[in-house]
């Protein structure tokens, strides 16, 4: 136990010490798993879609979360919400490179996927030790002071040649790859179905909530061991020095249940959410089954960009913790890079997005129309207005409505496919 704080004692320890493995259903890695605790599922989970083709790297969202959750004492550095550029920025910093460090020790033959199935192991089950002694139950690492620090280093900075490489720029680039590129990976907490800050917390500070399963963290049980800080994959459980406790994203839980005053009783986005300007994200809640698995729900859009059109990937599924937060890749990005972040569904994503059939060109409007939670749509076809030829066959274009409707099955909004364009007078209010 040496590598304990020397705070850790008594039942703290114990609890350490008494835990055992569990296998869990992990249906993104299309198997059982390892897991320190039973099964137990939520009624509905918070369930979030970014759009990485989208993103401006504003970091609109980051401010917005920054201003609401984190501006006080003793959160200098804790950005809930932050927005990333891959492949070298990251924050804290490499915290993406020293765990997929982690796990290729554990995996000396690979992190193969077959068939969809992962066949390495999870951080749960490369754990260095299994035993009832193990005191360590993820693979993890605690971050430096220094690493977190830096939250925007690497911004802009691209892969792959110079940025006064006058011949890339005279003849451009083309897809499906770019020579030269990098991307905005927006994160928040995931909200995983598996949490590992869950499963290393010897106080059992952590929870996950049974109506959304939202995970957050208990501040009186909470003793600051940062167990949690260690075990997190994604490192979005942040220790707080002037109070001695770790602090997370709630998921702006008042405003998912509608208890926000700005809710009027409905369940609202979050304000990473609400305030994206680039319109990359949609927010929502799936209803799960008792075996964990998400029930079907034909006509809510998380389900259908994830189950039905698998246009949205979770990020770094082989860690095994099955995250609730789903990407749609860049177009522009080495597959073999986007394949290690997103696992083998990367290919049949792109080309979806970049092909779109009629129903997941209306779906994809839902994004950021409305700061309610969309619980589901419906689709009013319109004309076709344009058609053209495409690698994969003919594309054609129609000017569809989508209607977004709200938990208690009122129409929140409804928008069409083609936006309209608006000409401006000659004479306008900001005309000198």
């Amino acid at each position: 136990m040496s590598d304990l704080p020397s705070d850790v004692h008594g039942s703290d320890k114990m609890n350490i010490l008494k835990r055992t493995l569990n296998k869990v259903f992990n249906w993104q890695l299309g198997r059982e798993m390892d897991y320190p605790y039973a099964a137990a599922y939520p009624n509905k989970q918070f369930a979030f879609v970014f759009n990485t083709n989208r993103c401006l790297g504003c970091q609109t969202c980051t401010m917005a979360c920054k201003s609401t959750w984190t501006f006080g004492k003793g959160q200098e550095t804790m950005w809930w919400a932050n927005v990333e550029t891959k492949p070298y920025g990251g924050y804290p910093r490499n915290w993406d490179a020293k765990i997929l460090e982690l796990m290729e020790e554990a995996n000396p033959d690979g992190m193969e996927w077959r068939d969809n199935i992962y066949k390495g192991k999870t951080i749960f089950e490369g754990a260095e030790k299994h035993s009832a002694t193990s005191q360590q139950v993820a693979l993890g690492y605690l971050p430096t002071d220094e690493e977190w620090k830096t939250p925007n280093l690497y911004e802009d900075v691209p892969s792959g040649g110079s940025r006064n490489n006058s011949a890339l720029y005279s003849k451009g680039e083309q897809l499906p790859t770019h020579r030269t590129w990098f991307f905005y990976l927006a994160r928040i907490c995931n909200h995983c179905s598996y949490p590992a800050c869950l499963a290393a917390c010897p106080r059992k500070a952590i929870y996950k909530r049974k109506e959304d399963g939202i995970v957050l963290i208990d501040q009186e049980r909470c003793r600051g061991y940062r167990k949690c800080v260690e075990a997190c994959p994604y490192k979005k459980s942040m220790y707080r020095g002037t109070t001695r406790v770790s602090e997370k994203c709630i998921a702006c839980y008042p405003r998912v249940e509608g208890s926000d005053p700005q809710s009027g009783g409905k369940p609202m986005e979050t304000r990473c959410m609400a305030a994206c300007i680039g319109q990359i994200r949609l927010q929502g809640l799936v209803p799960i089954g008792a075996n964990g698995e998400w029930t079907v729900d034909r006509q809510n859009p998380i389900y259908y960009l994830v189950k039905v059109a698998k246009v949205a990937l979770p990020l770094y599924p082989q860690f095994g913790t099955q995250p609730n937060g789903y990407y749609i890749p860049p177009r522009w990005v080495p597959r073999d890079y986007l394949r290690q972040m997103y696992g083998p569904g990367v290919d049949h994503a792109i080309d979806a997005y970049t092909y779109p059939d009629r129903e997941l060109l209306a779906v994809l409007q839902l994004f950021r129309k409305s700061n309610m939670i969309v619980f589901r749509y419906e689709i009013e076809k319109g004309p076709k207005v344009w058609e053209t030829d495409s690698p994969k066959g003919k594309f054609e274009l129609y000017d569809d409505t989508v209607i977004a409707f709200g938990n208690d099955g009122r129409e929140l909004f409804r928008t069409k496919v083609e936006e309209p364009v608006y000409v401006r007078p000659p004479q306008h209010l900001n005309t000198i």
